[in-house]
């Protein structure tokens, strides 16, 4: 699969979809004829920015155009949610990682946690075109966050949507969601989650002792996105590999989360300093 750069890419359509979240429709052809599901980009606004990985939510060949979903977490994510329509990115890498694998394996549940219901569609939809039973479960904190629920619907057999405080659709997480699924005997083939970290290591821990097939997308910091930096490697297996080159997708029963999850740890703490610094050069605090 080829890499591309692409310089100045333009933004032709932005749209707000939950508070904090963003999709951006970003002018890209090359990466937009050679994308597939599963893969990502990694984005620097400008030249003073940092490099950023995001997840190709949607590709548009035909209009040459790729879309990506943003949550404003961090400095980079925020600084994007004040780009408009017209304006352009400084550099787009991509097609990077590798695709989802996609076949016919019988019955899917497609798990998506907050901005990763985003990162399931396109597999989700590439699922259902190999006729597979797919089942997706949405999670989101609450009612007010949700977004492309009727766009799963589309390409889903089922759709449960949770939410923590129950103020739509089942009340709880997306574990309890797969668990009811398990335990009312539904047979599942296998398991595809994006998500919040600790989500997805839940519900490799739900899944392992039925010995459900089930694959995480990994999206740790990253500055290269092509395994030569080494910011991105993660235990799997006892092994090290590199999310960018190696995964994203990984066996989830085979991911070290503990050890992932205190680097990530680590690596939230100076994100929030180097925050709270942009914002203080800016006036906004």
């Amino acid at each position: 699969m080829e890499t591309i750069g692409t310089k100045n890419a333009l933004i032709v359509h932005k749209e707000r979809l939950a508070p904090q979240i963003n999709l951006f429709e970003i002018r890209a052809p090359a990466i937009a004829r050679n994308a597939k599901p599963g893969q990502f980009v990694v984005i620097r606004l400008h030249e003073r920015g940092e490099r950023i990985p995001l997840t190709i939510a949607d590709a548009d060949p035909s209009k040459g155009t790729i879309t990506i979903v943003a949550q404003e977490v961090g400095k980079t994510t925020y600084e994007l949610g004040l780009y408009e329509a017209g304006q352009s990115i400084l550099d787009i890498l991509g097609p990077l990682g590798n695709p989802s694998h996609i076949d016919h394996f019988g019955i899917v549940v497609m798990i998506g946690g907050g901005v990763g219901v985003a990162e399931i569609y396109p597999v989700a939809k590439a699922m259902k075109e190999r006729k597979n039973t797919v089942v997706s479960i949405l999670g989101f904190r609450s009612k007010d966050l949700i977004f492309w629920e009727e766009k799963l619907r589309k390409v889903s057999d089922e759709v449960i949507v949770t939410t923590n405080d129950g103020s739509y659709g089942m009340k709880g997480f997306t574990t309890d969601a797969l668990r009811k699924l398990i335990e009312n005997g539904r047979k599942i083939d296998l398991v595809h989650a994006v998500g919040p970290m600790i989500m997805m290591k839940l519900i490799a821990e739900l899944t392992r002792p039925h010995g459900i097939k089930t694959v995480v997308s990994l999206n740790p910091i990253m500055l290269d996105g092509t395994g030569m930096c080494g910011v991105c490697r993660v235990s799997i297996g006892g092994k090290i590999r590199f999310a960018c080159v190696d995964g994203p997708e990984f066996d989830a029963h085979q991911v070290d989360f503990d050890e992932l999850l205190r680097r990530l740890d680590y690596y939230k703490d100076l994100e929030k300093i180097s925050f709270e610094k942009w914002k203080k050069e800016r006036g906004m605090i």
